[in-house]
């Protein structure tokens, strides 16, 4: 088409709800159809959080709030994260945003133009790649291999960074393969980064609350010598099941929260306001209703990666945390985008195809476990039939 910017032609879309699209039109037809493909909780929002937004309601709160947030909200995330992390930050350089999803977009639009490169988790959520692409920025793939847990090695990523680089991006645990990175590698990332000061990183910690066995969130924040480099990503979708409350937050710099801001502004004016209301309560409410999902979620871990390492030809390494596994699949020379179609169309199973999140992710698919047993039992019997066709 003619008109557009052409950076539109190099965007990006997320599988994961094309799949949604292409499950609910096999479902409209009378099918069964099992969606593990998307990245949604299937436990309801808390009734204590729900309250909360609806008497933010009735109390008139229906009108704009200030761009990053209100002040209680901001203040509740301080809190919060000084209780999980041990970290203090400064709740002036906490941007509230609609999702998680926004703080990658405007943190790729600051730093993102040609010639610059921007290094990318592979595996890595599908949002990344495709915006550093819209922006004209050059993304470098860091390998997340099975082998090593689905975790990153420092030394790799640091010989990635050359006078082009000014953005890496990490995730952990990680989407879509729930890998964890180890506090050591952290570390070394942290010291190797001295000796590049004009770098900044955008940490992913959207799933830092979901985590088993004793594995830890190890916050970038945490380091002092790159701290004000970091950016922090997090958000209550998929710790609170609110996806569809649209809430997130960034915490930036200071040096650069400003511009942050301003493409808040000029992009959504500000969150509505009894989802900020629901926030708090999320965060300074019981967290019951928290631990409960994340046992659940254990629980179907276990048993997702016990059953599918019993299937010949199947690999699934246990994650630390997320609620995905992302298992290799050897058929036919069936490529990952071939398994996954045809999981969907004959089986009525929907997965992502491993090759949605990078190059590395071929021969992999990503499986949900934000279902329920029954659901998971159904698509282990079905991933056999297919595995002995």
């Amino acid at each position: 088409m003619n008109g557009l910017n052409k950076s539109m032609y190099d965007i990006g879309s997320d599988s994961a709800f094309a799949i949604l699209a292409r499950s609910q039109e096999l479902a409209k037809k009378g099918n069964h159809v099992i969606n593990l493909g998307i990245g949604q909780p299937d436990f309801p929002t808390p009734p204590n959080v729900v309250e909360a937004a609806i008497k933010a309601i009735k109390d008139g709160h229906h009108g704009y709030t200030s761009s990053n947030g209100i002040p209680e909200l901001r203040e509740s995330v301080k809190e919060d994260f000084y209780k999980r992390n041990k970290v203090s930050i400064d709740s002036n350089n906490i941007l509230i945003t609609p999702g998680g999803k926004s703080i990658i977009f405007y943190t790729l639009l600051m730093f993102g133009q040609p010639g610059v490169e921007i290094i990318t988790p592979d595996p890595g959520f599908i949002a990344y790649k495709s915006m550093i692409d819209y922006t004209g920025a050059k993304a470098i793939s860091l390998p997340h291999r099975m082998e090593n847990d689905f975790s990153f090695d420092a030394e790799e990523l640091l010989s990635l960074i050359n006078n082009k680089t000014k953005l890496i991006i990490l995730n952990s645990p990680a989407n879509p393969t729930g890998g964890v990175v180890p506090e050591k590698e952290l570390e070394k990332l942290a010291n190797g980064l001295l000796e590049h000061p004009e770098v900044f990183i955008l940490s992913d910690e959207i799933y830092s609350r979901i985590l088993f066995d004793k594995h830890k969130h190890h916050t970038l924040l945490k380091y002092p010598e790159i701290k004000e480099r970091v950016i922090v990503l997090d958000g209550w979708s998929k710790t609170y099941s609110m996806t569809g409350w649209r809430l997130g937050f960034g915490i930036y710099p200071k040096k650069i929260f400003n511009y942050a801001e301003k493409l808040a502004i000029n992009c959504h004016s500000c969150v509505n306001s009894a989802s900020q209301f629901a926030g708090i309560e999320a965060l300074r409410g019981p967290q019951d209703n928290v631990d409960n999902m994340i046992e659940k979620f254990k629980s179907r871990r276990d048993f997702l990666v016990n059953e599918l390492n019993k299937i010949k030809n199947v690999e699934c390494k246990k994650p630390g945390g997320a609620f995905y596994v992302f298992p290799r699949i050897k058929k036919n020379k069936m490529n990952s985008n071939e398994i996954s179609s045809y999981l969907l169309e004959k089986k009525f199973v929907a997965t992502v195809p491993g090759s949605s999140f990078g190059e590395n992710g071929e021969g992999f698919i990503r499986i949900s476990y934000a279902n329920n047993i029954e659901n998971l039992e159904r698509f282990i019997s079905c991933l056999k039939d297919f595995m002995n066709e």
